[in-house]
């Protein structure tokens, strides 16, 4: 994991708090995914459904990440003098989705 060592960005801490607890639900649910997988009469189209449920809230996780990066750090990169590295890590992060 590589931290942005330009200046001093940080994600907004109550977009953290969210993203947290989401992230600790989302453990919750991969632990049910593991129990099931661990059971020899799990139906695999159960676990399909359950996989893409996890699927579904790190998809959110990331929106309001990104969201917060696009609102409080893009928006003002021009300011700040850093806009070409910013859309540098955008295109960067935005090939994995």
């Amino acid at each position: 994991m590589e931290a942005h060592t330009t200046h001093c960005l940080r994600l907004d801490p109550e977009v953290r708090e969210v993203a947290l607890k989401r992230m600790r639900s989302v453990k919750g649910h991969l632990d049910g995914i593991v129990r099931m997988l661990e059971n020899e009469h799990t139906y695999c189209v159960d676990v399909l459904k359950q996989i893409k449920a996890v699927e579904g809230a790190l998809d959110r996780i990331g929106d309001v990440v990104l969201q917060s990066h696009l609102k409080h750090h893009v928006a003002t990169a021009a300011a700040r003098g850093d806009a070409d590295q910013m859309v540098a890590e955008l295109m960067d992060v935005l090939k994995y989705r």
